[in-house]
Parts: structure tokens; C-alpha cells; sequence
């Protein structure tokens, strides 16, 4: 069973419809009790990461998510779920984020062109880094969903995946059995639910 994380925040009906549609024994749930008895867990989330941060901690979410990562339980972050992966976040602000992942989500103005529009909407190619069971079913290349002004930095260790931006942009990261996805697997068509359907058979 894949439990996504209901916290607040995040596309939950989209991303369970898809899940549904691979087959996937899915349940949305703000329950501890059941997320530990989960086989996986998905971290949705959109919007503030300040905000978003504050919901997990206060629903008591982010220890149960971070205890059954530690444990080896396989965990997938997706766009602003996978920041919340990282040490801490500089949105508006300085903020903690789970430290599940080595390092920090800082804004993608710094580092793009100016005449670039921010936020990053639309489609981009994934260029593979490293080897990765997550796209075990789809190939160098294929194109997914982004919407973000912010991205995964000086986290080099676990980035599985880059997409150009006027700059090379964190896609995709693991360490572990902790995943992220900045882009939204939901909303990519085939190539996203490869993806999914490859977490789901961790």
C-alpha cells in the first residue's frame, strides 16, 4: 500500500488518480498509524515552503515521515515535497526542512537568465546523472511537467537527474530509499506514470 501524506498542502486527488490508474493499492491519509503501516510513502505538496513545513511539523507528520524513512520504508517527495526533503530552504526566508537529503532550495533567479519567466512552467527533457531504479522504465531524454521557482542546490551527491533552464536545474534526487522529484509525475502523462509505476514496484 502507498500512502500519500495528507497534511494540507499538495494535488492529492490528481496524484492519487494516478496511482489508481497503475494499479497501485493507494490510500490519501493524515493518519500516523497508517502511513507506518504503509509499504511506501509519497510527500506531495504545493505552494510555501515555509507554510508547508509548518503544516507537516504541527500535524506531527514530519516525524512519522522521517522516522519510517530512517527505517528504510522507500519515500518519494514530490516538487515542494521534495524540497521539504532538503536541510533547509531559503524561500523568502531561511527555514528547516526535514534533513533527509544533504542540502538547501534556493530560488532559480540566481542562478537563470534575466529574460527567463520564473516560475519554470512546462515541459523539459530529463537528463539522467546517474543511474536510478526510480527511471528504471523510461529513457535519457524523455520530457516531464515543472512548475518552481526554486530549486535542489549544492546537494551534487544525490541529484539522478538535471533539466535545463537556462541552466542545468536539479530534476530529480535519491539518497537512499529517500526520493524527490522537483517535477510532478502526476501531471507528465506516460513518462510520469513510468515513474510512479517504478517507486511503486521498490
Amino acid at each position: 500500500m502507498i500512502a500519500v501524506v495528507d497534511y494540507g498542502v499538495g494535488n492529492l486527488f490528481s496524484l492519487a488518480s494516478s496511482l489508481s490508474a497503475i494499479g497501485a493499492e493507494t490510500v490519501v491519509t493524515g493518519d500516523a498509524d497508517v502511513i507506518r503501516s504503509a509499504d511506501k510513502i509519497l510527500l506531495p505538496g504545493v505552494g510555501a515552503f515555509e507554510d508547508a513545513a509548518k503544516k507537516l511539523r504541527e500535524s506531527g507528520l514530519a516525524d512519522v515521515v522521517c522516522e519510517e524513512a530512517k527505517k528504510g520504508k522507500p519515500l518519494l517527495g514530490i516538487c515542494l515535497g521534495m524540497q521539504l526533503l532538503f536541510e533547509k530552504s531559503y524561500e523568502f526566508g531561511e527555514f528547516e526542512g526535514l534533513g533527509l537529503i544533504r542540502g538547501a532550495v534556493r530560488p532559480i533567479e540566481d542562478v537563470i537568465p534575466a529574460d527567463l519567466k520564473i516560475p519554470h512552467i512546462g515541459w523539459n527533457a530529463l537528463r539522467f546523472q546517474k543511474k536510478s531504479a526510480l527511471f528504471r522504465h523510461i529513457q535519457d531524454g524523455d520530457f516531464v511537467y515543472f512548475v518552481h521557482s526554486f530549486y535542489a542546490a549544492d546537494c551534487e551527491e544525490s541529484v539522478i537527474a538535471t533539466s535545463e533552464y537556462g541552466a542545468e536545474l536539479t530534476a530529480a534526487v535519491a539518497s537512499g530509499n529517500v526520493y524527490g522529484c522537483q517535477f510532478h509525475p502526476e501531471k507528465s502523462g506516460p513518462v510520469g506514470l513510468a515513474i510512479l509505476r517504478a517507486f511503486v514496484e521498490m
